[in-house]
């Protein structure tokens, strides 16, 4: 199952957060196909040269080693607070941060992470309650499929990996709810390993500075997965900080909208602002809506289940949405999710097995 990756804001790697047993092999740049852009991967000038060692990548305007720098002394300066930063928050502490960050902005984490870590210290600790009171816990975070896959994810590192977090890619993406990114993302920043990870933030960054152009593109190209490569310091440990810096980057001064490129380290460097930062001319960016959605239904619903610790009646739920048809539909999709149970004679409650 591939996880929900978008927006926010990774762990520390400079001092990882776990050690690795031993150290994951860097990652190898894959074939491509020459000639084709940085980051949209259309089809480039032929005679374009590339990076040296990762075909398929044109020659960047600037040495990945000239951006290394400006940009891992300004993390130094700006990194922010955060607890899945700190040494003691473990692999752990950084897959669950990882999870809960996805399309969920950093301030309406903090909380609930904190709660989530005090219960839940340790997948054993998780695993061993039922999935509903993962969701439960889950709040208002929006998106509570998460909650179930985070806690299908602790009962197989409890019964596969002894109760600790893998530090092998490759384990981490055989986890239930670990896609590509959040892989990457555990490997690098909790144990400080060298891989390329692309979420929303470093996109936009290196679409920038690299690609020209002020977005990405809606989806994660293939060419987007080579031009990250291609940036990667190839000391590991630097490598997992620069995955951190781009980020973070990302989220304070090189954002969606009103980007601020008087506190860029990299803005005398950025092809996009030196050709005079062109309006975005792809497809229309995707907008979310929310009120009057199934989501928004769904979370009605939700919020009466997890509130009562016994099961709720249906007549409980009616009382949620006026729109009946709508309202049925939302909670039929949530028992097909797995996030309600239905009971006999009409009652719901969150799951237990």
């Amino acid at each position: 199952m591939t996880s929900i990756d978008a927006p926010h804001t990774s762990a520390v790697p400079g001092t990882p957060a776990a050690s690795a047993p031993s150290p994951a092999p860097a990652v190898s740049p894959a074939s491509a196909v020459p000639g084709t852009s940085a980051v949209s991967g259309a089809s480039a000038d032929p005679g374009t040269s590339e990076v040296p060692g990762v075909p398929g990548v044109p020659e960047l305007p600037t040495p990945p080693a000239e951006l290394h720098g400006p940009v891992l002394a300004w993390f130094d300066r700006h990194a922010r607070d955060l607890p899945w930063r700190h040494p003691e928050a473990g692999a752990w502490g950084v897959m669950v941060s990882e999870f809960m960050l996805q399309q969920t902005p950093v301030v309406r984490v903090l909380p609930v992470y904190e709660q989530w870590l005090a219960r839940w210290p340790r997948p054993a600790d998780l695993a061993a309650d039922a999935p509903g009171e993962a969701v439960r816990a889950w709040g208002r975070l929006g998106y509570p499929r998460r909650a179930l896959r985070l806690h299908a994810a602790a009962v197989a590192i409890t019964e596969r990996h002894g109760g600790d977090v893998p530090s092998d890619h490759g384990q981490l993406l055989a986890l239930p709810g670990i896609g590509e990114y959040t892989a990457a993302a555990v490997a690098s920043f909790a144990y400080g390993q060298r891989h390329a990870v692309l979420d929303t933030n470093v996109r936009r960054v290196f679409a920038r500075a690299a690609g020209g152009v002020q977005y990405p593109p809606n989806a994660t190209t293939a060419a987007e997965r080579r031009l990250a490569r291609a940036l990667l310091p190839e000391d590991e440990t630097k490598a997992a900080r620069w995955a951190a810096a781009s980020m973070e980057l990302g989220a304070l001064v090189c954002t969606a909208k009103n980007e601020d490129c008087g506190r860029c380290p990299i803005s005398g460097q950025c092809a996009w602002r030196l050709s005079g930062k062109p309006a975005h001319d792809g497809p229309p960016r995707r907008g979310q809506t929310y009120a009057g959605t199934d989501r928004q239904v769904r979370g009605r619903l939700l919020a009466v289940l997890r509130e009562s610790h016994e099961p709720v009646a249906q007549a409980a739920l009616d009382t949620v949405w006026d729109e009946p048809v709508q309202r049925a539909r939302a909670l039929d999709g949530l028992v097909a999710d797995g996030l309600v149970e239905p009971l006999e004679d009409g009652f719901y409650r969150l799951p237990v097995a």
